[in-house]
């Protein structure tokens, strides 16, 4: 398993993350557990929550689950800033909300301190020195060892990371945003950026929210059980033309390829400039493995060039 440098930090994680927001609703704690630990035995390190994510309950989940783990085997990434209740304190990112959000996502988590404490969204009414500072008092606390962003516009990452340079503050060494073949709009602006600043990219919605299994059919109720028939949110947004067209233009090139077409997806994402880590969910243990070992393919530039035409 190759471990690289997140960033320009020290911290080393596993060039697959394992996106959790699965847990807590459509995968419940018996299956939640074998999943992750069977992460964590194949040789996955690094795993991503957020306070947001079925309602706090997959922070709670990843608590009971790593509790059996030694923790410093494991890379835990969470989240802070989404709205997640009534208040206008329950999100955003304001010293009170940051403060008491990583208090409550320690207890969650069953951990004294989170490796990497990351900005969900930006946040228009709070200054964003205001930000830094509580990001920063939270390293020097050991509460938190490394900050990164994600949903950030380009520049909203330069601005973050004038102020931390400006008042010698802790500096973001990770953004996540969204990133697949239909929506590369970070290869313009953001990509440039991060690796100017040396800062990791850590994409999510590789997978398309998991179409490219090729599970899914266009004019079809999607199977029973499956994410598209729980998360009908999911199945707004991704069951269309466009999405489908895309797909099938992946599971030929796999099939011409000889390779399954989650792990050529994942393999083509991190043959991308500037792209540390991708972020994969999974529903089953035997998923997570085969999402790593999508890490020991290398693809021919021919390939690259065939796979960056998808959706055009």
């Amino acid at each position: 398993m190759d471990y690289v440098p997140l960033g320009h930090s020290g911290l080393k994680v596993s060039r697959v993350c394992l996106g959790t927001n699965m847990i807590g609703d459509y995968v419940d704690l018996p299956g939640s557990d074998r999943m992750v630990n069977a992460f964590l035995d194949a040789g996955g390190n690094f795993i991503d929550t957020s306070n947001s994510y079925s309602k706090t309950k997959s922070e709670e989940l990843l608590g009971q689950i790593l509790r059996g783990r030694k923790r410093h085997e494991v890379v835990l990434a969470t989240k802070v800033a989404t709205q997640v209740g009534p208040s206008p304190h329950d999100g955003g990112g304001s010293r009170k909300h940051i403060l008491d959000s990583v208090e409550q996502s320690l207890k969650r988590l069953q951990t004294d301190y989170i490796d990497l404490y990351q900005m969900h969204r930006w946040d228009d009414s709070t200054p964003i020195e205001e930000t830094m500072r509580t990001l920063d008092d939270l390293v020097r606390q050991g509460k938190v060892r490394y900050i990164g962003c994600s949903n950030y516009a380009a520049w909203q990452i330069c601005k973050a990371m004038w102020v931390s340079d400006r008042l010698g503050l802790e500096r973001f060494v990770s953004a996540q945003p969204s990133y697949s073949f239909l929506d590369r709009a970070i290869e313009r602006e953001v990509v440039p950026v991060c690796k100017d600043q040396d800062i990791g990219i850590i994409p999510y919605q590789v997978l398309i929210s998991g179409m490219v299994t090729g599970r899914y059919k266009p004019g079809e109720t999607p199977p029973a059980g499956s994410r598209m028939a729980v998360r009908e949110r999911s199945r707004t947004r991704a069951f269309n033309e466009r999405h489908f067209r895309a797909v099938q233009q992946v599971l030929d090139l796999a099939k011409a390829y000889a390779i399954d077409p989650v792990q050529l997806t994942i393999a083509w994402a991190l043959h991308k400039p500037g792209i540390t880590s991708v972020i994969a969910g999974a529903s089953k243990p035997e998923h997570t493995r085969a999402n790593l070992e999508a890490t020991a393919i290398r693809l021919t530039g021919e390939q690259v060039k065939a796979l960056d035409a998808v959706g055009s």
